[in-house]
């Protein structure tokens, strides 16, 4: 039921996580961490560094470690991820049999992905199962809806490519935003102007799509009057799709990144 949660490993985005449920108001109690590495948790939280420190207290760890340590480490975590015990992970591209496969007296699984967000409790969490009831299916929700929305899918079949496109995607928002800066700059705005400006824009942009009611598409053709300015600049976007094909073959790229890590590809 994921009443008290174990996380092996709480890096960047186990932290993350983390420090979410705990701004959503979650008990610290409900948390420990197995993290030889951390220096230190949140007040509240338990912090242990080896699997022998753990109390076993727990109904569901996290798993937030390296997809490509799995191997290494499984075998000292059997002890943590028996009987009665649901395993949550992190690892991009690890399918769930693969995983059942490492932890076969786990009682359920589920292949969780969130993105750093969760930190400020705005990111998308996609999330399926192996196993699990419809108790748990509900307290998965509660966990996981805590960090923002909670995305259940009904297979496995499109997880790479939708942790492509929330997971990943971040970071190529975050590229957007310096290339903007930086195309202004070129143009010769100066460097603190452009910047502040391209991130004020990507900001106040994604919150009124978020509220609008209306397709970002839509939003983008209200902004631009025919004959003016961002309409001449959307026809460059626009010109034989060269925005939607950059977009494509990056997220293309990604997803197949995650076969090849669950196919163990280095």
């Amino acid at each position: 039921m994921a009443e008290r949660l174990l996380i092996i490993g709480c890096g960047n985005m186990g932290g993350a996580m983390l420090a979410g449920w705990l701004a959503a108001g979650l008990d610290p109690k409900r948390f420990a961490v197995l993290d030889p590495a951390l220096e230190a948790a949140p007040d509240g939280v338990e912090l242990h560094r080896s699997p022998g420190e753990a109390p076993g207290n727990h109904d569901a760890v996290l798993l937030g470690f390296k997809p490509q340590q799995l191997g290494a480490l499984a075998p000292g975590l059997q002890g943590l991820a028996g009987e009665g015990v649901a395993v949550h992970y992190l690892l991009a591209g690890l399918t769930l049999t693969q995983l059942k496969s490492a932890f076969p007296d786990a009682a359920s699984y589920l292949r969780v992905m969130p993105n750093l967000a969760a930190r400020i409790n705005k990111s998308p969490v996609i999330l399926a199962h192996k196993g699990l009831d419809e108790a748990g299916c509900g307290s998965a929700s509660a966990l996981y809806g805590a960090l923002g929305t909670a995305v259940w899918l009904k297979s496995e079949e499109n997880f790479d490519l939708l942790t492509a496109l929330a997971g990943s995607g971040p970071g190529f928002v975050y590229r957007f935003v310096d290339a903007l800066a930086q195309a202004a700059m070129t143009l010769g705005a100066e460097p603190e102007h452009a910047q502040r400006l391209a991130l004020a824009t990507v900001e106040g942009a994604s919150a009124l799509a978020a509220s609008a009611g209306v397709s970002p598409g839509a939003l983008a053709d209200r902004v631009a009057s025919p004959g003016g300015m961002t309409r001449e600049g959307l026809n460059v976007l626009d010109d034989e799709g060269a925005l939607v094909a950059l977009l494509t073959a990056t997220l293309d790229a990604t997803a197949k990144r995650g076969a090849e890590l669950s196919r163990g590809d280095g």
